[in-house]
């Protein structure tokens, strides 16, 4: 499309694409697996397959969108007329909606908690059971939970239908700058906590014990499955961003900068959050529990605590709302290109998709809580999450390492041609045997890997 809109200037397109990238998962899940499975040891064994799996995804992506200038919708029919490659889209586009579905819920959350940590309603549960009955009271409470989802998933279509430059990146990139700006304040004030030392310690200290007690081929997955989910790869959601970016810099390089930022956050975050906990002598949680619980009592016993936690909720909703804005934005892409509609006309569609996905997920917590689709204890979100992350995203990975590796898809020539074009690191020809042998081992490995965490 010669009328295409591209990024007003490098730096937004660097922080939307990391906006995409970086979500909650980076503040909960990374620190915590991070520290049970043995510190620095975990964080050296996450970065050599960010490098080795994770980027190099992430370049096929940004390479399959810039070089068709069109997004998941329509991409693989525009670089390879005709094949049956196109057929993929019709499951990949199915898991941005999925995953909408409950991001969407769990970003609402955010907003409350801001809200309700700078309001003072929520400092004052000083004590564990206190926090874990306010975040009980609320997943009971369908009309709060709804309101709260209304209100980010409007605001943040409402961004998108601006268009790339007038919403998306404008709005955006002071986002993601605050983000940042707030992440470098919370986690320079962990210094001052007198439980700083101890949380490092059991954070970035290599813990041998912990590794031999979960066992390195657990610690080995877990880092894989980390490193590779960070970037949100699989479903296009990156892609649409490439369709958007210049030329002027190979993607290798562009793709190195997205990494360090997504990787900086989720390191940061463990600043932030070990501190905190050894500082009031509480166990550090894993998951919602330690956001939602955990946080809530550390920082109702802190001096200023409704100060404290509403920054760090406040920080927390900028990730999630980052997410959201940048995944809206490739399902308006998507919806526009394939039935040719306006972006306004998509917006609306796609609000009030996102929207009647949110429901299930928050009813599932009350008046459907009965339905426990994986098992006793499982919920409607649990159900979303697994049918993206252990089917959908790899599945969707397979099909781009295989789409850009084989001769009867997009090719490698034509892959490598394109992430080498302007200026910065290139990629040389030897890769393609990395591609085509040992990627799709390990996307397959974690496959397996996601149902047997599932159902053992």
């Amino acid at each position: 499309m010669s009328d295409r809109e591209q990024f007003a200037s490098r730096i937004g397109f660097l922080l939307i694409a990391a906006g995409c990238a970086i979500g909650l998962g980076n503040v909960w899940r990374f620190p915590y697996i991070t520290g049970q499975y043995g510190g620095a040891v975990f964080v050296i064994i996450y970065i050599l397959f960010l490098l080795c799996v994770g980027m190099p995804i992430l370049t096929m992506e940004l390479a399959v969108g810039r070089a068709s200038r069109q997004s998941l919708g329509r991409s693989f029919e525009k670089l390879t007329p005709g094949s049956a490659w196109r057929a993929n889209k019709f499951w990949m586009i199915p898991g941005n909606y999925i995953l909408m579905g409950f991001y969407s819920l769990v970003t609402g959350w955010m907003l409350y908690y801001t809200v309700g940590m700078f309001s003072g309603t929520l400092a004052s549960n000083t004590e564990q059971s206190l926090a874990g009955e306010a975040f009980a009271k609320m997943l009971a409470t369908p009309s709060v939970q709804f309101l709260c989802t209304l209100f980010v998933v409007l605001l943040s279509f409402s961004v998108c239908a601006f268009g790339l430059r007038r919403g998306v990146e404008r709005i955006t990139k002071p986002i993601m700058l605050m983000l940042f700006g707030l992440l470098i304040f919370l986690a320079a004030r962990s210094f001052t906590l007198p439980g700083f030392e101890a949380g490092m310690s059991y954070y970035l200290s290599p813990n041998l014990e912990n590794l031999q007690e979960k066992g390195i081929l657990n610690a080995i997955s877990a880092a894989m499955g980390q490193a590779f989910f960070t970037l949100g790869l699989g479903v296009g959601s990156i892609q649409i961003f490439g369709s958007y970016m210049s030329r002027n810099y190979t993607i290798g390089y562009e793709a190195v900068t997205i990494t360090l930022l997504d990787t900086t956050v989720a390191v940061l975050a463990g600043f932030i959050i070990f501190p905190a906990c050894f500082s009031y002598a509480v166990e550090p949680g894993s998951g919602p529990g330690l956001i939602f619980v955990t946080l809530v009592s550390v920082f109702s016993n802190m001096e200023y605590g409704s100060v404290w936690g509403g920054i760090f909720f406040l920080f927390m909703l900028f990730a999630a709302i980052s997410t959201l804005i940048a995944v809206f934005e490739n399902i308006i892409a998507i919806t526009m290109e394939v039935f040719e509609i306006k972006r306004v006309k998509s917006v609306i569609i796609n609000c009030i998709a996102i929207l009647l996905l949110s429901v299930p997920c928050l009813l599932g917590y009350n008046l459907w809580s009965s339905v426990q689709p994986l098992g006793e204890g499982s919920t409607i979100l649990d159900m979303y999450d697994f049918v993206l992350s252990k089917n959908i995203l790899p599945f969707g990975a397979m099909c781009y390492i295989l789409y850009v590796s084989l001769k009867r898809g997009w090719g490698f020539d034509n892959y490598l041609a394109e992430i080498n074009t302007g200026k910065g690191i290139k990629f040389p020809y030897f890769m393609k045997y990395y591609f085509l042998i040992v990627l799709p081992v390990i996307v397959f490995a974690l496959f397996i890997q996601g149902y047997v965490e599932i159902f053992g």
